[in-house]
């Protein structure tokens, strides 16, 4: 298809996409001439997923050209691929490490992963922005008098195991490991808000048939 095509298509303006060429989040079409160029599905799906993290997930423009960087690096195994490219996205800042509920916290957080036996979390609790948020949200909560306890955590934790592995199960549908990676990580920007929402669903459904109305 041509730049017009695509704009059409993508409900993206020809001078947005020209602006994403430019700055490496799509790669070029195939030249037909001097001033012309092809595009195709993979143009089209990329653009999609450049849209959903700029416009929803409100990532910076070199964020994205980072992430999709390593979405484009198939010299790397799937697992390093994904968890790169994750990685990329906005993080939560570093803890203070001197700050006693976050020492707690870390400690929690260390148990709550040898009592689910995940051995390759464990591996990764000083480079993860995942564990560092977890650490960073228990000591909130621990700071406020709340502790919920490891007991919780591990059924909490068991029920994302299952949110995973659909996950996993739905990335593996995509028919090339591109598309597994882009759908990855558009999981991580549009899926996470909606597992959120389905929490927020059930929360109100579970309140009202134990509590009513009143």
């Amino acid at each position: 298809m041509r730049l017009a095509e695509l704009s059409e298509r993508s409900g993206v303006s020809t001078a947005t996409i020209k602006y994403y060429l430019r700055e490496g989040l799509l790669p070029p079409g195939r030249q037909v001439n001097a001033t012309t160029a092809e595009y195709d599905e993979g143009h089209l799906r990329r653009l999609r997923l450049v849209r959903a993290m700029i416009q929803v997930g409100r990532v910076p423009v070199a964020t994205v050209r980072e992430v999709l960087g390593h979405v484009d690096d198939d010299s790397l195994g799937r697992t390093i691929r994904l968890g790169a490219a994750l990685w990329a996205l906005p993080q939560v800042p570093e803890p203070d490490a001197d700050d006693e509920h976050v020492r707690a916290a870390h400690r929690e957080a260390e148990e709550l992963l040898r009592t689910l036996g995940w051995q390759n979390a464990r591996l990764l609790t000083t480079i993860s922005p995942a564990y560092r948020s977890l650490v960073v949200a228990v000591a909130a909560l621990r700071r406020l008098g709340y502790d919920w306890g490891p007991e919780l955590l591990v059924s909490y934790a068991r029920l994302m195991h299952q949110a995973a592995v659909l996950d996993l199960d739905f990335v593996e549908t995509r028919a090339s490991e591109a598309e597994r990676i882009e759908t990855a990580v558009l999981g991580a920007i549009l899926v996470e808000p909606m597992l959120q929402a389905l929490h927020r669903l059930a929360q109100e459904e579970e309140s009202a048939r134990r509590y009513g109305f009143e």
